[in-house]
């Protein structure tokens, strides 16, 4: 039932060309734990889908095999147990013989091995075993539509997408699903009977992000911060466990990719490739280039390339909310027990947290600015840019640039409050410098538009007119 799948649309594409397409396909779906791969999967291929097999965790050989062949018991319906397969090898003999009596038909054949890389034990060859399965039989079945899933990035990445072997060049079509976003996470509350307004929805979004399994655990009735409180603030939370298990559960070496997070989180405005390898003492190579396009793809951090500059002078943030949350107020604290957030909530430190966790967003949901802006048709760069000043100078920073091809710049501010935000005369100094400071150091001859982005809007006052031309409000990011 395509229906009960929220969201995934450019997903739900994707598979329904793999179905209709006239050859054997073979999709690699990666996305961290927890972010709806599996649902994805059963859901869509719901009528097509005739055998699964997934892995287990930290399990040998012998089990993984005995696993394999309770899933095709299951597949063929049978009550009797079947033989183990001695191998591999002769455990995709077995299921080629059961498939084959499925594509007799004309309709499409899904198979789908989820937790793929917890199935490949050391020495077990299941890795090979696999590939040439899928090269001397598998692919020449055009019926036969094979998915893979995994949440190790670090395993999917190096064995199926960078395969050097038999898989090299095998995988029709990748998915990376990252989390909702927040109009789906709306979306997701909704299916499940939960009526939050935009403000609670951004809130529970700053701190969890839109992982949906993350957002199952609201309860009817509860508040952004009843939610916060139970999932990291009580006792048996449970997302104050959350961060031991996440990384480790993706990453081989996990130590390092926490690492290079736990930096980005102490710095809002980013940091360079080498100040990140400076920092956590890594040392310039692939292995750290490896590191980084693991946590990338798995949708923790994201790199921004600054105004008129290449992918080398790239700014690298930590924009995982989950992670950022976790760092700043649950790891090392002994912060607990209930109202805690609230308590949290009324300091300095979350006024910090917020406004970064907010622009955060913002960098998500460009899409929803533009449109809001009017110029969804408009091809833009977004980007930031900062001028760190010489002696005497005045620097500036500016987290988002809109960059049209209309020979104009939407210099976008902004700001998380729980009102209407007002602009003062320090702050109109403030945004007047950045302005000018750009154009200076630029020499850009496009227009710059001032534009702002809050929550629920700026006051009109003499500090507002003539200086803003354009703002985004909260509910413009959720459409």
């Amino acid at each position: 039932m395509e229906e009960m799948i929220i969201g995934r649309d450019t997903e739900k594409k994707i598979l329904k060309e793999m179905l209709s397409s006239k050859e054997a396909e073979l999709v690699a779906v990666l996305g961290r734990r927890r972010v709806g791969k599996t649902f994805l999967i059963r859901n869509y291929y719901q009528k097509h889908l005739v055998f699964e097999c997934t892995g287990i965790h930290e399990a040998g050989l012998p089990e993984q095999l005995f696993n394999f062949s309770r899933s095709l018991q299951q597949a063929m319906q049978s009550v009797l147990p079947l033989a183990t397969p001695d191998n591999w090898v002769q455990a995709f003999t077995f299921l080629s013989d059961f498939l084959a009596t499925k594509l007799k038909g004309r309709q499409p054949v899904v198979v789908l091995f989820d937790e793929f890389p917890w199935i490949h034990t050391a020495k077990s060859g299941f890795l090979t075993a696999f590939g040439h399965w899928w090269n001397t039989w598998a692919s020449r079945q055009p019926l036969l539509k094979v998915v893979i899933c995994g949440s190790a990035a670090s395993w999917m990445i190096e064995n199926i997408l960078h395969n050097k072997g038999g898989l090299h060049n095998r995988i029709s079509r990748t998915i990376q699903l990252l989390p909702f976003s927040l109009k789906e996470s709306e979306d997701y509350l909704i299916s499940r009977g939960l009526k939050l307004d935009h403000y609670q929805i951004l809130q529970l979004y700053m701190a969890m992000g839109g992982i949906p399994q993350y957002l199952k655990q609201v309860d009817k009735g509860q508040s952004a911060h009843q939610v916060i409180d139970k999932l990291f603030f009580e006792k048996n939370g449970m997302l104050k466990a959350e961060f031991n298990v996440l990384y480790r559960s993706l990453f081989d070496n996990a130590s390092h990719h926490e690492a290079i997070v736990r930096e980005l989180a102490k710095k809002a405005s980013g940091l360079s490739r080498t100040e990140v390898i400076k920092a956590c003492g890594l040392t310039t190579g692939g292995t750290t280039t490896r590191l980084f396009e693991e946590l990338e793809q798995s949708g923790f951090i994201t790199q921004y390339i600054p105004f008129e500059k290449t992918s080398r002078d790239g700014i690298y943030k930590l924009t995982d909310e989950y992670s950022l949350f976790y760092l700043k107020f649950i790891d090392r604290t002994r912060a607990a027990g209930a109202g805690t957030w609230h308590k949290i909530a009324e300091g300095q430190s979350y006024n910090s947290w917020s406004g970064y966790a907010f622009e955060a967003i913002c960098q998500k949901h460009i899409q929803q600015i533009k449109q809001a802006l009017g110029i969804a048709g408009v091809y833009t760069e977004a980007s930031g840019w900062r001028y760190t000043p010489k002696k005497g100078e005045k620097g500036a920073q500016i987290d988002l640039l809109l960059d049209r091809a209309d020979h104009s710049i939407n210099v976008c501010e902004m700001k998380f409050a729980n009102g209407e935000f007002t602009i003062d005369k320090k702050y109109a100094g403030e945004l007047d410098n950045k302005v000018k400071v750009f154009q200076a150091q630029t020499k850009t001859k496009k227009t710059i538009f001032p534009t702002m982005i809050t929550t629920y809007g700026t006051k009109q006052n003499m500090y507002y007119t003539g200086r803003i031309v354009s703002e985004v409000k909260m509910e413009d990011l959720f459409k």
